[in-house]
């Protein structure tokens, strides 16, 4: 049987001596039409409103970390192409990613991703710099260029604890790889204008980790209250969103019983109060 090596023409050498500690460089040199941005697609595709997007994300800093939240909704076009999707994940053991925009390519970033954070890991035995991630999220983010420029974009939100200073931290992306890190809390997707202003209205410096996860589930329901895309809690399905937390001990999803909860509280605010909880004057 013909060997690997003689049916792909590729050196195997590639895999005894790998000279780089990104998993994402690595398959690039060995098999680049498996990236997401380096597939080719056909000249008749037009990547429009029915393949399912995902929103809205939300994310908030607190004194000694983070939580991320995110709706469960895709849509193709005018219709819900998925009630229970998730979209915040675990990226490694101190951060999370979540994404907007083209739910497939999406998700596959994310995997991409958690693999170029563990290959590093294993590599070089140790972890990188919460900035150190945030920049190899960019570079996957700006090889999905032409995907975005045929209207496949992919825009995620990256979070997680920093080590050293002790605090949650927060980056933004655009389609074409900037990266920018955001104070105190920030929303993408397409309810993220109306989230960030719930954001805005409820957010303190001294936020608890289970007030953080309120807030967050607080500001989605604002979005779905106002933009179509962005999925509600849906009681009788038993559908939640997505809430994790990351602090010195790690990464945590919460449970569905927690998050149902709170879902059950800002539902049942809402009959006395439907625009939400009011932030003081003064």
């Amino acid at each position: 049987m013909a060997s690997h090596e003689s049916q792909t023409g590729r050196s195997s050498g590639l895999f005894a001596s790998p000279d780089t500690s990104s998993f994402t460089e690595f398959l690039g040199a060995y098999s680049p039409e498996l990236l997401p941005g380096r597939r080719s697609l056909p000249a008749s595709v037009s990547a429009g409103e029915e393949i399912p997007h995902g929103t809205t994300i939300v994310a908030v800093a607190f004194p000694g970390g983070v939580v991320m939240a995110g709706d469960r909704r895709a849509t193709a076009g005018h219709m819900i192409a998925q009630r229970d999707i998730e979209k915040v994940f675990r990226a490694d053991e101190f951060s999370a990613i979540a994404i907007a925009g083209t739910a497939g390519i999406g998700i596959e970033m994310v995997r991409l991703f958690q693999v170029e954070l563990e290959h590093y890991e294993k590599r070089e035995g140790r972890t990188l710099s919460i900035e150190g991630k945030a920049n190899r999220l960019a570079t996957m983010v700006r090889q999905n260029l032409g995907m975005a420029m045929q209207g496949l974009a992919v825009v995620p939100l990256f979070a997680g604890y920093d080590e050293v200073r002790d605090v949650g931290r927060i980056f933004s992306y655009d389609p074409a790889g900037g990266r920018y890190e955001e104070r105190d809390f920030h929303s993408i997707g397409s309810g993220s204008v109306f989230a960030r202003g719930a954001l805005k209205k409820l957010y303190r410096p001294d936020l608890s980790a289970e007030d953080a996860a309120l807030v967050c589930v607080q500001a989605l329901y604002d979005a779905a209250d106002d933009d179509s895309a962005t999925g509600g809690p849906d009681l009788t399905r038993r559908i939640f969103p997505v809430v994790a937390s990351v602090t010195s001990d790690g990464y945590r999803r919460l449970g569905e019983d927690e998050v149902g909860a709170l879902a059950r509280t800002v539902v049942d605010g809402r009959y006395d109060s439907p625009g939400g909880p009011t932030a003081p004057l003064r």
